[in-house]
């Protein structure tokens, strides 16, 4: 099968780059060092937080994550789910396995939500991917 070269591919993080409101989520990811692991073959499922979702934490918390690079991984990660979830699929669940190690928990009796935050814009895809946009940072316990 060959791909149509003049169609570009885009990944999770292209697509984040791309959609211009994930500027606080892409400089976290590139702080982590993320990016490689955002841009294989995945398939993954990111919950991503808008630049509003960001801007929602207290004052100071972005930069003081931006200096913690093991926390902000641990945050970064619990984002993101192994596989493609689908909007379709997340509905039927009740809790997902982050890449962090932790669940989060899913409710979707009114609208969707990932623990506090309600899933604005659900199944963005990506070639490695989707994404579902979110309305708050989710925080590990």
């Amino acid at each position: 099968m060959y791909r149509n070269l003049s169609k570009p591919m885009a990944d999770i993080v292209d697509t984040a780059v791309n959609a211009g409101s994930f500027n606080t989520l892409v400089a976290a990811v590139k702080a982590a060092g993320l990016v490689d692991t955002l841009k294989g073959v995945g398939p993954f499922t990111v919950f991503a937080p808008t630049d509003e979702a960001f801007a929602k934490l207290p004052q100071g918390t972005v930069d003081a994550l931006l200096k913690d690079i093991p926390k902000l991984k641990k945050i970064l990660t619990y984002h993101v789910v192994s596989g493609k979830v689908l909007a379709a699929d997340v509905v039927k669940l009740k809790s997902a396995t982050t890449v962090q190690g932790s669940d989060v928990k899913i409710d979707a009796s009114n609208g969707v939500q990932i623990n506090d935050a309600k899933v604005a814009t659900p199944d963005v895809a990506a070639d490695n991917g989707v994404i579902h946009v979110i309305d708050t940072v989710l925080i590990p316990a």
